[in-house]
């Protein structure tokens, strides 16, 4: 079923606030866990480890932007999986009881989810958030909408019924 998402089914900045600090939190401690992961394995298992100390050396001076750039790939990659995986939830969003839905209520394509995590590399991106209406650039971008789920499936309940209505019951 379809509906029309308006202001009040949007999620709080509060929970936006709290998706945004859950997530990283887990990306970082995921991206962390699997790269030492790697790294220790190798030195495990590898007996010449050469190559794993010059990559080390070499991360360790990398350039700064270089750096920031390759984290952010990352992290877009991290998003984008999430949000693909989970059918537009993260671990944030399942902890604060949102999910991203298209304008109709509908349920973003795996392009959408692409569009919102790779929106997220803007420079001051985050700043975005500061307009009264609580969409950031990821969402405007994508054409994609936060959703607090319990006002959502409450109006698609109550749309549901409506439809229902002079309808013959048997």
């Amino acid at each position: 079923m379809m509906i029309k998402i308006t202001p009040d089914l949007y999620a709080s900045k509060q929970q936006r606030f709290a998706n945004y600090l859950i997530d990283l939190i887990i990306n970082l401690l995921l991206f962390y866990g699997i790269f030492f992961g790697i790294i220790y394995l190798s030195y495990i298992f590898l007996e010449d480890t050469t190559s794993i100390d010059l990559f080390i050396y070499e991360l360790d001076n990398v350039n700064p932007i270089l750096d920031r750039i390759i984290t952010a790939i990352i992290m877009a990659l991290l998003y984008f999986t999430f949000e693909t995986l989970l059918k537009g939830r993260t671990i944030g969003k399942y902890a604060t009881k949102t999910k991203v839905v298209l304008e109709d209520g509908t349920s973003p394509k795996p392009i959408d989810y692409l569009k919102r995590s790779f929106s997220r590399m803007i420079p001051f991106e985050a700043l975005s958030f500061l307009g009264s209406e609580g969409r950031g650039w990821h969402d405007t971008i994508s054409n994609t909408y936060v959703v607090d789920v319990k006002a959502f499936e409450l109006r698609l309940k109550s749309e549901s019924e409506l439809e229902q209505l002079g309808k013959p019951q048997f």
